[in-house]
């Protein structure tokens, strides 16, 4: 596997553009379009947030009833959620303009929405947004970019991955771009995130690949606990590598699960770093679980709590609020074999054995928290299984953001 400089207009075929819209935001791009020069076969994962986005009901129905895609259009400011049926409906109208502008079905056009719930979209800037795209679009690494920070919302920097890989002795890219910094905790955050590939693959096993992916990726990050209303994950592959198809979980399959993996586990790293207000990057490993369950809820218990994030953003070794996060998790384990580890840049240090703390130092812990990259790692002894969710620390700055989200 090959790391590259790319996004989603790495992979053959595929052509994106932006504009400014003005939907919400003034003097910035607000708008983003992904277009494949022929149809995909599209996958799709969704919030699980009883309260959908029009947008998320949208791309449901693409991705499972309709036999694929072609273009994506995305919006920040506006989130069209908890807009009703009117709402829903622009969603039509943002995939009737993009049909007329591009010669496509309206039934192969994605929509995707970020932004302030319970507002109506300004479908006029929308269409007209539409329209300015579709002229503009091109498969250069610049538009790509460009459409990677049209879609940011309070994120602080454009989210992108892409790697290349051999598959039938072709060439297949896997590239893409996220946003989200805030109301983060998926399970299917805002978090939106477009993934396109020119592997030729059947639409089945491309929706299990990305099914199964997520799980270890997106749905194990959080930086707020909240789960948002548009969370949507989409999938494109355009067949234009030239592989030979694959249609069965052979080796071809694993080798493109380890490329998709690597992408969405890079985006899903970005936007836990980029958590609103966010100075650190936190990550949680848990070792030696019974199964795998057990160490997905130990981890996520520990990235959640509040009180650990505060202590990562003040520097702060307190290893009690670690223990006590994994106490309350559910999961069952023995707290008196219990090994943590913190590690950076700056070093490793054990700090708790069998449950009680070592005679380590304050000083070079404080050190290795400072950097912007900080691991906690628990060791339960109970079996083999692991798991790694991804945080951030919580700072002051993320209580400012949010109080005053809307202006």
């Amino acid at each position: 596997m090959k790391i590259i400089d790319g996004g989603v207009t790495a992979a053959k075929g595929f052509k994106a553009a932006s504009t400014a819209a003005e939907i919400k935001y003034k003097g910035r791009t607000d708008m983003a379009m992904v277009f494949s020069e022929v149809p995909c076969v599209a996958a799709g994962t969704f919030t699980t947030n009883v309260v959908k986005a029009a947008p998320v009901r949208w791309d449901q129905d693409i991705v499972y009833n309709h036999p694929g895609a072609r273009a994506v259009i995305c919006n920040s400011g506006i989130a069209n959620a908890c807009t009703g049926e009117e709402g829903f409906g622009y969603c039509r109208e943002t995939a009737k303009a993009a049909s007329e502008s591009l010669g496509i079905p309206e039934d192969s056009v994605l929509v995707a929405s970020t932004g302030v719930i319970g507002m109506q979209l300004p479908i006029d800037r929308i269409a007209n947004g539409v329209k300015a795209m579709a002229p503009k679009l091109e498969g250069s690494r610049e538009a790509g970019l460009e459409a990677a920070k049209a879609i940011m919302t309070t994120d602080t920097e454009k989210k992108e991955a892409a790697v290349e890989i051999e598959i039938g002795g072709k060439t297949v890219t896997v590239g893409g771009m996220c946003k989200g910094s805030g109301m983060i905790h998926p399970n299917m955050c805002t978090m939106l995130g477009f993934i396109t590939s020119d592997v030729d693959i059947s639409k089945e096993l491309l929706q299990e690949a990305l099914s199964e992916d997520i799980k270890d990726t997106y749905n194990m990050v959080s930086v707020d606990g909240d789960t948002s209303t548009n969370d949507t994950v989409l999938l494109l592959a355009n067949g234009q590598a030239g592989n030979p198809k694959i249609t069965e979980k052979n080796a071809d399959y694993e080798e493109f699960k380890k490329a998709l993996n690597y992408v969405n586990t890079t985006l899903a790293k970005k936007i836990a770093g980029d958590g609103e207000g966010a100075t650190a990057l936190f990550e949680v490993k848990v070792i030696g679980a019974a199964t795998k369950a057990e160490a997905v809820t130990l981890s996520k218990s520990v990235v959640t709590s509040s009180l650990t994030k505060a202590a990562i953003y003040g520097h702060d070794a307190n290893w009690g609020r670690i223990l006590c996060a994994m106490g309350y998790s559910g999961a069952q384990f023995d707290p008196e074999v219990v090994d943590i580890w913190l590690e950076s840049k700056a070093g490793t240090i054990k700090i708790v054995e069998n449950g009680i703390a070592t005679d380590y130092s304050e000083e070079t812990a404080t050190k290795i928290l400072s950097e912007e990259e900080v691991i906690a790692k628990m060791d339960i002894k109970e079996g083999n299984e692991t798991a790694t969710a991804f945080g951030c620390d919580l700072t002051y700055e993320y209580v400012k953001i949010n109080g005053d989200y809307r202006s």
